[in-house]
């Protein structure tokens, strides 16, 4: 996922954090805070589940924050 703050400096720094997260889509996910990449650790198991949501945010440093979902 990618997310812009066009404020300068500190504030226009992003990160991202997971919202919600069970501990299983830990098991199989991992999102990097700094990049927002989402990595696959393991084979999918669709016999577990045929799809997969993610809640992701992105925190700019001024304390702002939007949410989207990844499914």
């Amino acid at each position: 996922v990618t997310a812009t703050d066009p404020d300068e400096g500190l504030y226009g720094h992003v990160s991202y954090s997971l919202k919600k997260v069970l501990d299983m889509v830990l098991d199989i996910f991992r999102l990097d805070s700094e990049t927002g990449e989402i990595t696959v650790l393991k084979s999918l198991d669709f016999e577990e589940g045929d799809f997969y949501e993610l809640e992701v945010q992105a925190h700019d440093s001024g304390g702002l924050f939007d949410t989207t979902k990844v499914i």
